[in-house]
């Protein structure tokens, strides 16, 4: 199998999934690495920042709270060996600032730790603090760039007399900044080893999942399994391992009798949900098990058989019998008629053996009353059919079935309250449910001491109802619901069909006009077959 060349390929990259699914990772997690190693350097520069101008405005309070300094600044001129120096020296050697400059109203230094500086103008404006207010700022100076605090200096009777300026040298500030990134990067580099060691490990299981096949490769197979299963004609229906529809073909949702676009909306819910409770749903779920059982949905008769997965769903297949088995019927219906000529055939001829020996010997009056006898008992059977089923088909279902009947030596007659007009709806439906139920009835009455079949067809208003009864040994009633089920048979299958769907079919049709079809106990003992279907007549 050959498949284009994908654009990863054309780049020189990796063709297999699993490799261009690691490169993936790997890059998305150096990435995730980078930015957040960014994100974290970001507010900690700011912090550090922060932290060294509250540091430098604590040290400026400190400094001003102290009422010898600005008794100094009062009483002393600018000079180096003044007590205002000294004072300011002291406090950034016990601070580690690097400066501590005391200035007067004029904004002139009155300490400096450079000597030659002092009673010179500041560099920097200091208008806010002389006008009362604390000032905290990063700021170039004659030292450099700091971290600044300034704050007021008061006298004793709390007026202004001067400010108080402390820096703290940027460099450290930058340094601590520096010093934390090698340990970031080591946290960066173990988040990015275990993203790698975790990507890795993903890669391989869907290495093992995916076969080891590209893109393209997964692709095709995808493009060529849609085409595949919308195509052929055979159902096909993939379940999970909780039972939930995964995929519907085209020809399933046909088969199941489901809205065109079944094979979108199914996916996901509950094979019951779908179908309803029965024996499709247990024959697709598996609780029933076998090879090509038998099931009946709606009007079609289905085969099933049921593959497991290896992740634990199901793949279901359906073909559709329901043309098979109309023919196998059919065939069982021509076999029967065969049967029944066959033996009128034998009988014919025994008849006509008696005539001629009549007549041989003479007893032409004998023989004649033989003739008269043989016509009549034919024609007073067609005619009393014929006389309380007036529908042709149903009659001549039944004239057909009384020459099988007599053939296997089992009476076949009509109830006295038999009584059915030609206004059938849907007279071909009723013919499919009388010659199943009559069939079944001769079999159960054919090995009974006293066989006799009854049949009843009557109706009340718009509604047919429909009786056999059969002298046969019945029905156990904890299992004259199971009758109705596809594929429960007593019977031995034949060569052509499987057993077990007669009495489906006939539940099936009578439910699907509405009515109903229960099994029962006859009067005599035997089986009672009643089939009820409203609106039946026009």
């Amino acid at each position: 199998m050959r498949f284009p060349l994908t654009s990863a390929r054309r780049l020189g990259l990796p063709r297999r999934a699993v490799s261009q699914i690691l490169l993936t990772q790997l890059a998305i997690a150096a990435g995730v690495a980078v930015l957040a190693t960014g994100l974290f350097l970001a507010p900690l520069s700011a912090q550090l920042d922060d932290q060294a101008m509250r540091r430098a405005l604590a040290i400026a309070q400190s400094a001003a709270a102290d009422p010898a300094l600005a008794a100094g600044v009062l009483s002393s001129g600018a000079s180096a060996d003044s007590p205002v120096q000294s004072s300011a020296e002291r406090i950034r050697r016990a601070t580690g600032a690097e400066y501590v400059v005391v200035l007067d109203l004029d904004g002139i230094r009155r300490s400096h730790p450079s000597a030659d500086r002092i009673g010179l103008p500041v560099s920097t404006d200091p208008s806010d603090a002389l006008a009362g207010r604390e000032v905290m700022e990063i700021d170039e100076g004659t030292l450099g760039r700091s971290a600044r605090g300034k704050v007021p200096l008061l006298a004793a009777d709390g007026e202004i007399v001067g400010a108080v300026s402390v820096g703290i040298a940027y460099d450290s500030v930058r340094d601590r900044l520096l010093g934390a990134i090698p340990g970031l990067l080591a946290y960066a580099g173990g988040a990015l080893a275990a993203g790698a060691l975790a990507a890795y490990l993903l890669s391989r299981r869907i290495q093992r999942q995916t076969r080891d096949l590209a893109f393209s490769d997964i692709a095709g197979l995808l493009a060529e399994r849609e085409a595949m299963l919308h195509s052929i004609r055979e159902g096909v229906i993939a379940l999970a391992p909780d039972g939930r529809i995964r995929l519907v073909n085209d020809e399933a949702a046909r088969l199941l009798g489901l809205a065109p676009d079944a094979t979108d909306g199914c996916a996901g819910r509950p094979l019951e949900d779908v179908l309803g409770a029965g024996r499709t749903a247990d024959v697709l779920s598996g609780r029933v098990t076998g090879r090509d059982l038998l099931t009946v949905q709606g009007p079609r008769v289905l085969v099933a058989n049921r593959m497991p997965t290896e992740d634990g769903g199901a793949v279901a297949t359906l073909r559709d019998r329901t043309e098979l088995e109309h023919l196998g019927r059919e065939l069982d219906s021509t076999r029967g008629l065969i049967d029944a000529l066959r033996a009128q055939d034998h009988e014919h001829a025994n008849r006509l053996h008696t005539l001629l020996g009549l007549l041989e010997l003479g007893l032409h009056e004998e023989a004649v009353e033989f003739v008269t006898e043989v016509a009549g008992v034919h024609r007073t059977t067609a005619e009393q059919v014929t006389e309380k089923v007036r529908d042709p088909l149903l009659a001549s279902l039944l004239v057909g079935k009384a020459a099988v009947a007599a053939e296997r030596g089992v009476p076949l007659r009509l109830a006295g309250s038999t009584l059915l007009p030609d206004r059938l709806v849907d007279p071909g439906g009723l013919v499919t449910i009388l010659g199943n139920l009559v069939d079944n009835a001769l079999d159960a009455a054919a090995g009974s001491a006293a066989p006799l079949v009854e049949v009843e067809l009557r109706a009340e208003g718009r509604t047919a109802v429909l009786r056999v009864r059969d002298s046969g040994p019945g029905v156990p009633a904890a299992r004259r619901e199971e009758i109705f089920t596809e594929g429960w048979s007593t019977k031995q299958p034949k060569a052509h069909r499987e057993r077990g769907l007669g009495l489906a079919l006939v539940r099936r049709l009578a439910e699907r006009q509405g009515g109903s079809a229960r099994a029962g106990e006859a009067a005599d003992g035997g089986a009672e077959f009643s089939v009820v279907l409203p609106e039946a007549l026009r």
